[in-house]
């Protein structure tokens, strides 16, 4: 396929930024914008996601013009900037739609700037601009800055190279955006989702008989809060046992019904669709949202029948966590206040200055710390090519196979060792005793990333969503720090100067 060539053209002419003056933050703020903007050029990764993005654009096209091409382009770097800085204020796509209206900061670097007329992208657009590349370019993307940080720091105006000799590796929960999963509550989410999507048919004019709909959530409400006093009762542990089960069963007859009038909605819709206003696709948007629920209620019923009134376990991959996010997966941790997790399993390696070198999400049941590390070290050399010199991780990376492994690829093992007679011989060793220290902040590295970025608090749903969400934040996150050291390089400069 031949390779798509970049339109140039003039750029509209933004105004000049106002002086504000009585706010350390926002100048903070606007300086670190500001050195974005820079190293967004400088590094050439803008260009570099815009041709992707051409690329794959024009070839599902056949004839392409110059003016959809350059439309093409301009919302590409808007989908970039838009997306870095959603993510560096932590906002959704309709807070962001508002922030971008009010601050003239925003709207210059994410090239929304014009001098007669400023056009701001809607929520539904902010949320185009985020499915705009796929996982794999955004990646890219990364490996593609940070090698450019390592063979040119002066073009970045970095005190130093970017660090692809040293990597830690750690792991964490990615939690899932969902409530806890109790048994019941799922009767009552499902309940929920069916009725609302009836009453969406019945606003149509595709009516069946049935009682109002209200009705069965008012139903389903009650049992929900009297389930919850008999679990905080004080009565006796038998007596108030055979009252959960007297109420689940109540409640599983309540849900039993509204599966059959939501199965002949379903039907209804899927046959007279054309009577309603919608077109096809809405009506198949619909009709796949109760086919969601409808597929796993047999399930889910079951599961709660076994667990609460035959008081027998459920496997954890037998599981249903969620009806609405079937890869989350039970983590047990075993840390304080935080036994057992509800997620995905995530695991970076990041180097001594703090930029995340790789990731990895699961999408199911991640296997043991000791079988990533050749994942990873294999994907780093891959990325970076053969620069990895030494790893280091705490201590359920350590095992026999991967210090073998590590010894034949001539890379130094940082890893803690799990014997502690090993780990008393191995201190003896400064380079050891360092990636050790080093290691730690690592915990705080993804406390980072999931509360200063927003990767702690995803809405994205569905795990494909959520595994770009995450590429996001490490892209974002590396361009924040190579902004912050420029930063800080840029103030000891000027007090050496003064």
């Amino acid at each position: 396929m031949a390779r798509a060539t970049l339109l140039s053209f003039q750029p509209q002419l933004p105004p000049v930024l106002p002086t504000i003056h009585g706010s350390v933050d926002y100048r903070d703020f606007r300086e670190q914008l500001l050195r974005l903007d820079q190293v967004l050029l400088a590094s050439g990764l803008e260009t570099q996601m815009i041709q992707a993005d051409l690329e794959a654009w024009s070839a599902r096209r056949k004839n392409l013009g110059a003016r959809a091409q350059q439309t093409r382009q301009r919302h590409a770097r808007r989908a970039l900037r838009c997306n870095l800085a959603r993510f560096i204020l932590q906002e959704d796509f309709r807070g962001l739609s508002a922030r971008l209206a009010d601050s003239p900061l925003l709207q210059f670097f994410c090239g929304l700037s014009q001098v007669d007329l400023i056009r701001v992208p809607s929520k539904s657009a902010l949320e185009r601009y985020d499915k705009w590349w796929p996982e794999d370019s955004i990646r890219q993307a990364v490996h593609a800055l940070l090698g450019f940080g390592a063979s040119t720091p002066a073009a970045l105006h970095l005190p130093a190279a970017v660090d692809l000799l040293t990597a830690f590796v750690d792991t964490t929960c990615l939690e899932a955006n969902i409530h806890y999963p109790v048994d019941w509550v799922l009767f009552r989410d499902a309940t929920r989702t069916l009725i609302k999507a009836m009453q969406l048919i019945r606003a149509q004019g595709l009516k069946h008989r049935m009682p109002t709909p209200e009705s069965f959530l008012t139903r389903i409400n009650t049992l929900c809060i009297q389930m919850t006093h008999k679990a905080r009762s004080k009565a006796a542990k038998t007596d108030s046992q055979r009252q959960r089960k007297r109420t689940l069963r109540q409640m599983d007859r309540v849900l039993g019904t509204v599966r059959q009038h939501a199965r002949r909605y379903r039907q209804l819709l899927d046959q007279r669709w054309s009577e309603t206003e919608w077109t096809r696709p809405q009506a198949e948007q619909v009709l796949r949202r109760m086919d969601q629920v409808l597929e796993q209620l047999p399930k889910a019923r079951a599961q709660a029948r076994q667990r609460i009134l035959q008081g027998e376990p459920v496997a954890n991959k037998e599981k249903i966590l969620s009806l609405y996010e079937p890869d989350v997966q039970v983590i047990v941790r075993g840390k304080a206040g935080a036994e057992v997790e509800f997620g995905n399993t995530l695991m970076i390696a990041e180097n001594p200055q703090g930029f995340i070198l790789d990731w990895e999400l699961f999408r199911q049941s991640a296997p043991a710390d000791s079988a990533l590390l050749p994942r990873a070290v294999s994907r780093l050399k891959k990325a970076y090519g053969p620069k990895l010199k030494a790893v280091g991780g705490d201590r359920g990376f350590d095992s026999e196979a991967n210090r073998s492994c590590l010894a034949e690829q001539k890379i130094y093992n940082g890893i803690c060792p799990r014997d502690p007679r090993a780990l008393r011989q191995r201190k003896t060793s400064w380079k050891f005793q360092r990636l050790q220290r080093r290691r730690a902040q690592t915990e705080g590295r993804l406390a980072i990333l999931k509360n200063a970025f927003g990767a702690g608090q995803m809405r994205s749903k569905g795990f494909a969503h959520r595994e770009r969400t995450v590429s996001w934040t490490v892209l974002t996150h590396n361009l924040w720090l190579l902004a912050r050291l420029q930063q800080s390089h840029a103030r000891e400069a000027q007090q050496k100067a003064a």
